[in-house]
């Protein structure tokens, strides 16, 4: 409808809860507040804001707070407001009239200040002991019945964000990422043309946390245990020996200690000018979805890229700036840093 948001917030109970593998719990949500969430068949990589209960179990009321959740949110007193933070859908189910949404948590300790395992903002060392986070926490003790509060797309409805995966005309797509990454890529070759080709590449703490994944028949996917090593020891290999390079770097890189690395072709967090900056992406659609202008020629390949902040710059680097790659057919995305607690 003419003026409703381009977001929902709902109100969401969960209704199931499986332990998938040793790192993975998958929990799905239920509700009358889901039924305008998300796009059956499109939801690709789209991300999605969870908003988790304060200490004393009790969830922000910001039923009134409209478009301004955000201002709503942080006006709270922040001992009692809880926690947001940022996931893929791993399944978006609508069945008879009712919509269920699906988000695998990674269960797993980590160093540091308030990490938030598992989730975009996380931490990720191996599952030696119990979750810690406030995400992980709550996802490692979450039982039917329980609630959250879920900012999501509306159904129909275009510009409320969130969602990378454009790979225009690409012949082959390569898609690359860690546990945190592990949704969104299975997620998004669940929901693309079944005759897509490429390969993906999904690092995880143990070789049990390999899942069902419905690739297409031409898509490969490797999944690679790091087995105690740390995060991007099997990844950045693989990924360059599969583009015929070697992995000469021991050391994993970073350009920036507050904020994750995100790149796009659309934009950059490190305030490059990027092609398709004027609102053209690559595919030759406007930013609005308008055809306006057929691409110069068809991309070889699209490269897909996500995952702790420092693996995602060191693999940047060894792309971009040594290979050459167009990085209007690119997406690197810091879904969470080292060390460092994101907010939301």
């Amino acid at each position: 409808m003419p003026g409703e948001s381009a977001v929902v917030l709902a109100r969401a109970v969960v209704e199931a809860v499986e332990r998938v593998s040793p790192s993975f719990v998958r929990i799905v949500f239920g509700g009358d507040g889901l039924r305008d969430v998300g796009t059956p068949g499109r939801v690709l990589d789209q991300r999605i804001k969870l908003f988790f209960p304060n200490a004393a179990g009790e969830l922000p009321d910001l039923a009134a707070a409209g478009d301004d959740w955000w201002p709503a949110w942080l006006a709270l007193p922040e001992e009692t407001r809880g926690s947001i933070r940022t996931y893929s859908i791993r399944d978006l189910l609508v069945e008879a009239g009712r919509t269920r949404l699906v988000v695998d948590f990674v269960l797993h300790p980590a160093p540091g200040p308030d990490p938030a395992s598992g989730s975009h903002r996380a931490s990720g060392a191996d599952p030696v002991s119990a979750p810690t986070g406030p995400a992980s926490r709550w996802a490692g003790a979450a039982r039917s019945g329980d609630e959250l509060l879920i900012l999501g797309p509306r159904r129909g409805r275009d510009g409320g964000g969130g969602i990378e995966y454009e790979p225009g005309d690409a012949a082959t797509i390569l898609l690359a990422g860690d546990e945190t990454a592990a949704p969104a890529i299975a997620r998004i070759l669940e929901d693309v043309d079944r005759d897509v080709r490429g390969v993906a590449f999904i690092e995880v703490p143990v070789a049990d946390d390999a899942l069902a994944i419905d690739a297409p028949p031409g898509v490969e996917v490797r999944w690679l245990p790091r087995a105690g090593l740390d995060h991007g020891a099997a990844l950045i290999p693989a990924v360059l020996e599969h583009l015929g390079t070697a992995a000469t770097e021991a050391a994993i890189v970073d350009v920036d200690t507050e904020n994750p690395l995100w790149e796009t072709p659309r934009f950059s967090s490190l305030g490059e000018a990027l092609p398709g900056a004027d609102g053209q992406r690559p595919d030759g659609r406007s930013a609005d979805g308008q055809r306006e202008a057929e691409p110069a020629g068809r991309a070889e390949r699209y490269f897909w890229i996500a995952g702790e902040s420092g693996v995602v710059t060191t693999l940047r680097r060894r792309l971009v700036k040594d290979l050459g790659v167009d990085r209007a057919q690119v997406a690197f995305m810091g879904y969470w840093r080292r060390g460092v607690a994101m907010r939301a």
